[in-house]
């Protein structure tokens, strides 16, 4: 139990429910198969939340499919693995003689089970949010492999919502030919953000990942 508890990052409070968590109903009745239908809701729309904020600019249909790959039995199922899950689980006798600890399908639902079982221990989103965030993204999976520069993602954006195009224009230039300091503004309506760098395209980068960043987006 610690052993695995260090593994997902989080100390139950009552051990009981981590042990409903674990719970297969082949062992008993008082099973886990509630905390996994709360854990599977509680995991997509953390999941959901996480791509939304990091591929706002992204259309609908990779973001469902984003979401898709990440909540999926399979991944669920590796995720198990990662972690060593088969070794905790309480199977009934027929179940451990069917080698059910490596079934794809309990070691995929006794994890969703532990995500619900971390809300009702915790009473705290944020906590299941940190566990989530650590199982599920710290190999990078959400990283975009072609990862647009902060100029064209603000420019897609303020497509989208029909707002006015930034407009790029240098403020100051500080410093010897070979060490010049460019100072670009990035103008949107009334609204002007500021980027450093030692030549324009640098600072504008830096100038369009500000203006991102104002309108709450982060990538």
């Amino acid at each position: 139990m610690k052993n695995l508890q260090k593994k997902i990052k989080y100390k139950f409070i009552k051990k009981k429910t981590l042990k409903i968590c674990l719970t297969h109903r082949s062992f008993n009745k008082n099973h886990n198969e509630k905390l996994e239908f709360l854990g599977d809701s509680i995991l997509n729309f953390i999941i959901t939340k996480i791509i939304y904020k990091k591929f706002l600019y992204k259309k609908e249909g990779y973001m469902t499919r984003l979401r898709s790959n990440l909540v999926n039995k399979k991944n669920l199922f590796k995720i198990a693995k990662n972690i060593k899950l088969n070794k905790y689980i309480y199977l009934g006798n027929c179940e451990i003689k069917m080698k059910g600890q490596y079934k794809k399908s309990i070691l995929a639902n006794t994890l969703e089970a532990i995500i619900g079982g971390i809300y009702l221990d915790s009473r705290n989103i944020n906590t299941v949010e940190n566990t989530i965030k650590y199982l599920f993204l710290n190999k990078k999976i959400l990283i975009n492999k072609n990862k647009k520069d902060p100029k064209t993602i603000l420019q897609e954006y303020l497509q989208k919502y029909k707002i006015s195009l930034p407009k790029y224009y240098i403020y100051n230039k500080k410093g010897k030919d070979h060490e010049k300091i460019f100072t670009v503004h990035c103008k949107i309506n009334n609204k002007v953000t500021k980027g450093k760098g030692k030549n324009k395209k640098k600072a504008e980068q830096i100038a369009a990942k500000k203006a991102l960043l104002k309108l709450g987006l982060h990538f």
